[in-house]
């Protein structure tokens, strides 16, 4: 009787555990890059702290969508190369580990940015 009595509060245990470890959430940002420069760019990096993606080439009006996760603390940044070929560097808003939610980064004309971040802890 004893043994069973231990079976199951293991067996309790692990399906509690489990299900405490599926319910588990990552932060995690999801971000959208749009181009609306008016003409093709290339080489687009966007860093964020701990890592960064990158995009080959984006056409005037398209979007890339990139999930990403923060580790750590510190300002975003975005680089390019535009249509003319002048490399373009910008340093974005402060993002910080946990924060999760929606990232718009807009590139605009003449090498503006225009950062829309709808984030949460």
């Amino acid at each position: 009787m004893r043994n069973s009595k231990f079976c199951v509060f293991v067996s309790t245990f692990v399906l509690a555990s489990s299900l405490a470890i599926a319910g588990c959430r990552s932060h995690h940002i999801d971000s959208t890059v749009e181009n609306r420069t008016g003409g093709p760019i290339h080489q687009v990096e966007i860093d964020y702290p701990s890592a960064s993606f990158g995009i080959d080439t984006l056409t005037p009006g398209q979007i890339y969508l990139y999930r990403f996760q923060v580790r750590g603390e510190g300002a975003m940044k975005v680089q390019y190369t535009d249509s003319t070929g002048k490399q373009i560097m910008r340093q974005g808003p402060h993002v910080a580990e946990g924060d999760r939610g929606q990232y718009l980064i807009i590139l605009q004309p003449d090498g503006k940015v225009q950062w829309e971040p709808a984030l949460t802890k």
